[in-house]
């Protein structure tokens, strides 16, 4: 097999494997941003600082039950993430769903050590043990987990597909859950989860290095790659990184890929508008502020496959608006508490000490990615703002 040849395979199980994460995980975002937004509710109730030197549960103390409430609600999806996973991804792979949710709920279950808990129950020596074969198995659960639980949906569905395969069918009904919960939650408990466990904290301890080692510079480089990853559809797998990020909130603090996002649609939306002002085709001009809005409110493709990147220099513009702002929100410390939308909105899902610095950085997107879509399209002739205009009539009067 030739070298092209292996590239091109790799790269099609590649986009594979994102068009899978991306089929898991947008069915639960809205439970995630729910409940990260709740989390941020509860920051702005118990956060000092904020408003005054006391937080607000401090100053007006008939707040706190309220506080207590919202704060069970946001953390509630998060310890029980495995079993909205579960029931995503086991249907994706072609499992029955609710056997997914099942496994899901078995592995938060609360007869486990909580998955929060389970390194200090480690340190010192109160984790239980199963005698399983001779085997000790740990009584360690999930919670908030989220590699782990794709691994065992993945297995539980294939061990189920086969059961219905060998199983007579008057046994099926009966036998085939059985089966598949029974040997899938072996496996879990015995290999897959430690496993899983141990590759889903090293994903999270290096994006935590990468993070605080390069800091600025790394964040400068993923606002710059941001938009050209969301051409190639890789951004795809970022809610998988995200949600674990997020899950991990003790440890990470948050994303700091949705502060990057929401920057770099305003940098898009604003170089679009910069189009709005140079264009002198009305067509053109209409495409250009739809789009120009949509992209500030966090939907980009209009505004970057329809104007930006058929104009090229326009699509530049932002991408080193978007860089440059990143690089302020690494000097900043700017994380995310929550999904959310990505754009001038997502200040929402932001830690609520951040904020400030959060809306800096999309001002400072904003006006370099104008700016510079603006003086430099003052340099192009006419005919380069008519040419999309143009082409779009020829194309439709061809077909």
């Amino acid at each position: 097999m030739s070298v092209t040849k292996i590239l091109r395979v790799s790269k099609d199980s590649f986009l594979k494997f994102i068009n899978v994460l991306a089929d898991i995980f947008v069915p639960i975002i809205p439970a995630i941003v729910a409940a990260g937004l709740l989390m941020a509710l509860h920051n702005v109730l118990t956060a000092p600082h904020l408003f005054s030197a006391q937080s607000l549960v401090q100053m007006y103390p008939n707040l706190k039950g309220t506080a207590a409430f919202i704060d069970t609600l946001s953390n509630a999806p998060f310890t029980f993430l495995p079993v909205l996973i579960g029931f995503a991804a086991t249907k994706r792979f072609g499992g029955n769903p609710f056997l997914g949710a099942a496994m899901g709920m078995m592995m938060v279950s609360p007869a486990l050590v909580s998955g929060y808990d389970v390194s200090s129950a480690i340190a010192h020596h109160t984790l239980g043990y199963w005698n399983m074969f001779g085997l000790p198995v740990a009584q360690a659960g999930y919670q908030g987990s989220v590699i782990p639980m794709l691994a065992v949906a993945w297995i539980l569905a294939k061990v189920e597909i086969w059961c219905h395969k060998k199983m007579p069918e008057s046994l099926d009904y009966t036998f085939t859950p059985l089966v598949a919960i029974l040997v899938t939650g072996i496996l879990t408990f015995v290999i897959v989860g430690p496993v899983m466990r141990g590759v889903s904290d090293g994903i999270t301890d290096g994006l935590l290095w990468l993070y605080n080692t390069t800091g600025p510079i790394g964040t400068g480089i993923l606002g710059l790659m941001y938009a050209p990853l969301v051409i190639t559809g890789l951004h795809q797998s970022f809610p998988a990184i995200e949600t674990q990020l997020i899950a991990n909130m003790k440890q990470t603090g948050g994303t700091f890929i949705f502060p990057i996002a929401s920057v770099s649609n305003i940098a898009q939306g604003a170089a679009a508008l910069a189009v709005f002002f140079l264009a002198k085709d009305k067509k053109q001009k209409g495409l250009a502020s739809s789009a120009s809005f949509s992209a500030l409110l966090g939907i980009t493709e209009p505004a970057m496959f329809g104007v930006n990147i058929k104009l090229k220099f326009p699509f530049i513009s932002s991408i080193i608006g978007s860089g440059i702002a990143s690089i302020y929100l690494g000097l900043t410390h700017v994380l995310a508490v929550s999904l959310g939308s990505n754009s001038v909105l997502g200040f929402i899902s932001i830690a609520p000490h951040a904020i400030p610095s959060f809306l800096i950085a999309c001002v400072i997107s904003f006006v370099v990615s104008f700016t510079l879509t603006y003086v430099q399209g003052i340099r192009q002739t006419e005919d380069a703002f008519a040419s999309i205009g143009e082409k779009e009539t020829e194309a439709a009067e061809a077909a």
